[in-house]
């Protein structure tokens, strides 16, 4: 946008977006409009952007839906086009942000808060309101830097005048655009003193604002937390600590609007307890108000009503929620506890009646506010069962909503019986546990009883839909909990229910129990000998007239038994004759070759008279309906036999294991004219998988000097795997597979395999230098991992190292490379930290060094978690070379070397420290989400330990260049609080210290 636009242009833009039928028209115009309001000049990552996104997608309060709709559809493009784009500059500057197009000019960004006023104040179309508004909340919560201070007021004024003549009943999105940027006005404006009490002065006295002023006064605490303003943890707290003074005044206001107005207008009163509900999460609210108590009186009564309005019974429901999730602080909340314990406990009679009506939104509001009770009061139900707060019938409540029909019912609750069971188990009280076996007991009934599957479900039971992701976190579940009455009760409970029935049991009941078992068989002691045997005996006679879904889940159970079975091998060969009259059933193949595998990981040694017919299973795999997960399962179950097998046979075994695979992928090589079908035998990724899998699992035991007898079949197959390579270098999707497999046969033979590495080098070298396929340099770290230690390999995998990183930075130094290129970061670092521990003289010597460890700071900025992650190990290794002792892996190191190690990281980091401390603090402050902050803290405490002394000055100048204040004169970091963040990192004695001493450091920028 080289120049202003004109408020004409504008509209037509907007109007080419909604209205014109050209796709074409509305791209460019979806173009031009999120080019006139994108400009961000602070990091927000990629995390938050998608969570502003969903937030613009699902706004709540909206009461006229029609309208949402379509402007949520028709919007679309723009909506994309928003998406704030973030990168460093080459600098490292993280604060200096630039767009995707390389910034949208600063007379442009400005003048768009002026588009956005005019359009405003034309009050026109829904959709040109609506573009603005939301341009307005945008640029109030991302660029709000770019105004100068003196202009905060008259843009507060504005939005303040815009906000009064916005009709709630027709335009709420828009209205709820404008008050969320009001409110995010207000929390960065620290010159507006009292907002609170200005906007009740305001809007407060007339009866045409009510709706309006509630709609702020919702928005302003839900907005204190909001990740994207980054309003800094001293303006947080000065923000809440006014909140609270003003909370009396907030309480009064809406007491007096539900005792006035309630009965006139359910509306009004749904909004009341929506920002009630905001409200509560203001720290420090007093919860002994006495119009608080007036308040939730009318929640009570709204839920204890079963002909209550959905609308107000979801807002009642909220409220409540954010109620209780205050009084988890018991002590500091008495009253407020007292009361929400005892109404909470007379809502019983309308979830029933819920229940009778069908009206599930209104069970699954009673659920979640049962939940919200018991989670509220976990401790205290630990602590004193049955006494107080602690009353056990809480869990009663989940137990009644666990018998809904609906398995989402039950599933609300699944996070409390999470929490109950990881304290009681920490706490190890046999005598504890007996108190909390009856609920167990009826949870795991009930959660059985909703596992069942549809009397008329035809086939095995299905998998990715939503029934099947609530069994799979039932079994999770019934795994954590299952200790509390031990896996052996759990059994025989479901065992019993099986018998009970009889004659007259069903094939889906019978079935959901056969599933609750496979949940705790790998649980079952090996010595059981009462019941289990049975549940074998019954599985093994199974009638093939039996639903099929039974036959599955049964074959699954016998798998997970397979650790039972290893101690009872008189089971075994009447199993592996039911799992191979199994594998030959389509429906189920595959579940067969998974217990099977199974089996034979657990009972390997039994197993090793099974293999030649397991090999012959495997010679005609392709014969049986199994998915290649399933066969890869079966591959690596053989592979495990054959390894336990004599070392004289190994060779020929796995040869012939190998040959099932490498025959398949020679004819694929050799025909030119075959199409490539991903997941079908035209797909060498397939027979790669199965390759890598054998290689993987083939484990023999061989005494030092002995040839290894996997030898030959790697040096066999190894002109097969870079025939692949070279045929399909540019398909990053097989090379993947061809690196992995490579991978497990060199870690197979090991040290013997060095026959291949100057070809196999060579060829990585030369497709890296076309394909900068990342797998290559995982595979190089695999290489000096093996061959690190050889003296006679070091120069050749350095100059490898070296070979790799010319392309690797040409793609990483690419504009935002490092976040686009993750893999490359992760797995370059891998492989320099291999260096580090294996040959750390040449790797410290090579010419690349510096411009590895200069590519390495700036990475610590990047927020992807993996490639972050393998950047901190290796500052780990490196700087740990510049203490006292030896870091590296190498056992007999003579005195020189140490001390030429231990020079060359000293002058490194005495070159690159203050750059490296410098960047992890821009990068806390500005980049790496929370969870990340802790890679940060590990690099500066091994500065820490390495020299206390320079850290001390380098951390001194890194925090004298972050600014003292926000761009809108809020105060980020206080002198005393610079000191003392300082002083506690480079004194600290633990890695814990320094992270949390990062982690609240850098709430004061956020």
């Amino acid at each position: 946008m080289d120049s202003p636009p004109t408020i004409q242009i504008v509209c037509q833009a907007i109007y080419a977006l909604y209205q014109n039928p050209d796709k074409a028209e509305k791209e460019k115009a979806s173009n031009y409009l999120g080019e006139l309001q994108r400009s961000v000049k602070r990091i927000v990552s990629e995390r938050e952007e998608e969570e502003e996104i969903k937030r613009q997608e699902e706004i709540k309060h909206q009461e006229n839906e029609f309208l949402l709709e379509k402007l949520s559809q028709e919007n679309e493009f723009a909506l994309e086009k928003f998406k704030i784009e973030a990168s460093m500059s080459k600098n490292g500057d993280a604060r200096e942000m630039v767009s995707q197009n390389g910034g949208v000019q600063e007379q442009a960004q400005v003048y768009a808060w002026k588009i956005a006023d005019e359009l405003l104040q034309q009050r026109g179309d829904l959709e040109s309101c609506y573009f603005a508004a939301q341009t307005m909340r945008t640029k109030v919560q991302f660029s709000f830097q770019e105004l100068p201070a003196e202009s905060h007021a008259s843009l507060r004024d504005s939005l303040l005048n815009h906000i009064s003549h916005v009709n709630n009943e027709t335009s709420p999105v828009i209205l709820t655009q404008l008050c969320l940027a009001l409110a995010d006005l207000a929390l960065q404006m620290p010159s507006w003193k009292s907002p609170v009490n200005d906007l009740i002065s305001r809007f407060g006295s007339n009866s045409q604002y009510v709706s309006t002023l509630l709609e702020i006064l919702t928005v302003l605490p839900e907005e204190i937390n909001s990740r994207h303003l980054r309003l800094g943890a001293n303006r947080r707290t000065q923000v809440s600590e006014n909140f609270c003074q003003v909370a009396p005044q907030v309480l009064l206001l809406l007491s007096s609007y539900v005792q006035s107005m309630s009965q006139n207008d359910p509306s009004v009163l749904k909004k009341v307890f929506l920002c009630l509900g905001s409200w509560f999460t203001v720290k420090g609210l007093q919860t002994s108000d006495q119009a608080l108590h007036v308040l939730l009186n009318y929640i009570f009564q709204v839920l204890v009503n079963p002909d209550s309005h959905s609308n107000l019974h979801n807002a009642a429901s909220d409220a409540l929620c954010s109620a209780l999730l205050v009084v988890e602080d018991t002590v500091n909340h008495q009253v407020l506890s007292t009361i929400l314990f005892q109404g909470v406990y007379t809502f019983v009679e309308a979830y029933n009646i819920s229940v009778a009506r069908e009206d599930t939104d209104k069970s699954v509001n009673y659920c979640r506010i049962f939940t919200e009770l018991a989670e509220s009061f976990l401790e205290e139900m630990i602590a004193t069962p049955n006494v107080g707060f602690g009353n056990l019938q809480t869990l009663d409540l989940l137990l009644i909503c666990a018998g809904h029909h609906d398995f989402e019912l039950a599933e609300i609750s699944f996070n409390v019986w999470y929490r109950l069971s990881e304290a009681l188990y920490k706490r190890n009280d046999d005598a504890l546990n007996s108190i909390f076996e009856p609920y167990i007991q009826r949870l795991i009934i009930a959660l059985c009883r909703h596992c069942q599957l549809e009397p008329d479900h035809e086939g095995v039971p299905e998998e990715g839909d939503d029934f099947s992701e609530f069994r799979r976190r039932v079994a999770e579940l019934i795994k954590d909990v299952v200790f509390i009455i031990g896996s052996s009760r759990c059994f025989l409970q479901m065992f019993e229910n099986l018998c009970s029935q009889g004659n007259y049991a069903t094939w889906d009941a019978s079935e959901a129990s056969l599933f609750i078992m496979g949940a705790v068989a790998k649980n079952i002691v090996p010595e059981e000998n009462r019941i289990v045997p049975r549940v074998v005996e019954a599985i093994l006679s199974i009638p093939e007239t039996s639903h099929v879904a039974v036959r599955y889940t049964s074959t699954y159970l016998l798998g997970e038994l397979c650790e039972w079975i290893e101690h009872h091998p008189q089971f075994l060969d009447p199993t592996l004759n039911f799992l191979l009259m199994c594998l030959q059933k389509k429906a189920l193949a595959s579940v067969a070759a998974t217990a099977l595998q199974n089996i034979c990981a657990t009972c390997k040694k039994q197993m090793a008279s099974h293999f030649n017919g397991l090999l012959q299973i495997i010679q005609a795999i392709d014969t049986f309906s199994l998915s290649n997960d399933a066969t890869v399962g079966l591959l690596r179950g053989t592979a495990l036999i054959l390894g336990q097998m004599p070392v004289d046979k190994i060779t020929d075994g796995l040869m012939e294991l190998c040959k099932t695979q490498t025959t398949p992928l020679s004819l694929l090589l050799k025909d030119e004219k075959s199409t490539l079908k991903e997941g079908s035998r035209t797909d060498p990724a397939v027979w790669l998988d199965r390759l890598a899998a054998i290689f993987r699992n083939t484990t023999p035991n061989i005494t030092n000097g002995q040839m290894h007898p996997c030898l030959p079949v790697v040096e066999k197959i190894w002109p097969l795997l870079s025939e692949t390579c070279s045929r399909y270098q540019a398909d990053v999707r097989i090379i993947e597979r061809c690196c992995r497999c490579i991978r497990f046969a060199i870690r197979c033979v090991g040290k013997q395999s060095v026959s291949l590495l100057q070809p196999l080098v060579t060829q990585m070298v030369q497709i890296y230098q076309t394909h900068q396929h990342s797998c290559f340099l995982y595979l190089g770290s695999v290489l000096v991992d093996e061959y690190g230690s050889e003296v006679g390999c070091i120069q050749g995998l350095v100059d490898m190292l070296q070979a790799f990183c010319l392309p690797a930075f040409r793609i990483l130094e690419s504009n935002d490379g490092l976040r686009n290129y993750p893999d490359t970061v992760d797995d370059l670092f891998r492989l320099c930290t291999r260096f580090l521990q294996w040959s750390p003289i040449a790797f410290l010597q090579c010419a690349t060094i510096k411009p590895i460890i200069q590519c390495a700071i700036m990475a610590t900025t990047l927020d992807h978690k993996d490639a972050n992650l393998s950047v901190v190990k290796f500052f780990h290794d490196f700087i740990k070379g510049a203490r006292l002792q030896d870091g590296s892996k190498q056992q007999h190191q003579d005195a020189a070397t140490f001390h030429q190690r231990r020079a060359l990281t000293q002058a490194l980091l005495a070159e690159q420290g203050q750059n490296l401390v410098n960047t992890l603090i821009n990068g806390c402050v500005y980049c790496l989400p929370t969870y990340m902050l802790s890679n940060a803290a590990d690099i500066l405490y091994d500065l820490v330990q390495c020299d206390k002394e320079s850290l001390k000055l380098w951390l001194e100048n890194a925090l004298r260049l972050l600014p003292s204040r926000s761009s809108s004169g809020t105060v980020t970091a206080t002198p005393e609080q610079l000191v003392e963040f300082h002083n506690h990192v480079v004194n600290a004695e633990h890695v814990k210290t320094v992270s949390h001493c990062v982690r609240d450091f850098t709430r004061l920028y956020r």
